[in-house]
């Protein structure tokens, strides 16, 4: 077929607030060339401050998720022309993958078939993954003579501790979905026939999250897996401030609802955000 217009690397559609963002090379698996990642860095920047999304999806058309960097376009053509080109590509990448852990709103990846070497780093942007049970995770530079760079090698030891991450790495294997659950990569496996409506659940529950806490604490979750108890502590006192500050009417809501109209249990769900701000 004919090379795919830079537009065309990422399909878009909203329903019900949610985002539903698809990798849109099926042809390629869904590997990351220049043109998709510098097309996703746009439509990520879009969608973010939309009133009418609540939560992103990061999905693959066909049968891969994504089956990481285009060999062929974003290493081969690139090294060619220089390391300033390189350079400007990693940069392409890099650039959507940060932008995707810190956006404003929740982010769920609905991974099915290929999730290999470079689609770890959307897959570690995303703050929930649900995978099919046979989608195939691999980290097969090994057996290209190659380390996982671009961040894989941090994710995967990261999200599965020391001895599956040397496994992994240093074996070249793939895991499936069942096998990926088991080890942290992803949140939870699920029939593949199950898959896109396990996520809807799960994008629906977080659309019933007040927007503003969901926001506080993905990032506090980020930012303290890096800071030793003191300082994380003292971070999520001072963010907890800050957001009641921000937010006070949404708490003050909640506390209502559980202690004058009884009609909230927080251990239960999240307080109706239809009553807020009446």
């Amino acid at each position: 077929m004919s090379e795919r217009a830079e537009e065309d690397t990422v399909a878009v559609t909203v329903d019900r607030r949610i985002a539903w963002v698809s990798f849109n090379r099926p042809e390629k698996r869904n590997c990351m060339s220049p043109k998709l990642n510098r097309q996703m860095k746009r439509v990520i920047e879009e969608l973010e401050f939309r009133d009418d999304v609540g939560v992103l999806v990061l999905k693959g058309e066909g049968t891969s998720w994504s089956a990481g960097m285009d060999l062929k376009e974003y290493f081969r053509e690139n090294e060619e022309k220089g390391l300033g080109a390189i350079r400007q590509a990693q940069r392409e990448a890099y650039g959507w993958w940060e932008r995707l852990r810190w956006l404003e709103k929740p982010t769920v990846a609905m991974v099915n078939g290929w999730c290999f070497g470079g689609a770890y780093g959307p897959l570690f942007a995303c703050d929930l993954a649900v995978a099919a049970e046979d989608a195939q995770f691999g980290l097969s530079e090994i057996n290209w003579g190659i380390l996982p760079g671009g961040g894989a090698s941090k994710i995967i030891a990261e999200l599965t501790g020391f001895r599956n991450a040397m496994y992994h790495a240093m074996m070249g294997e793939n895991v499936d979905g069942r096998k990926a659950a088991e080890w942290g990569l992803v949140n939870e496996a699920v029939p593949a026939d199950r898959l896109e409506a396990r996520v809807t659940e799960i994008a629906n529950v977080l659309l019933g999250k007040n927007p503003d806490a969901l926001r506080a604490t993905k990032w506090a979750i980020r930012r303290v897996r890096e800071m030793t108890y003191d300082n994380a502590e003292e971070y999520l006192i001072r963010a907890q401030e800050a957001a009641n500050f921000f937010d006070s009417e949404g708490r003050k809501e909640a506390t209502r609802q559980f202690i004058d109209d009884k009609t909230f249990k927080p251990g239960l769900g999240a307080y109706d955000l239809n009553k807020s701000r009446d």
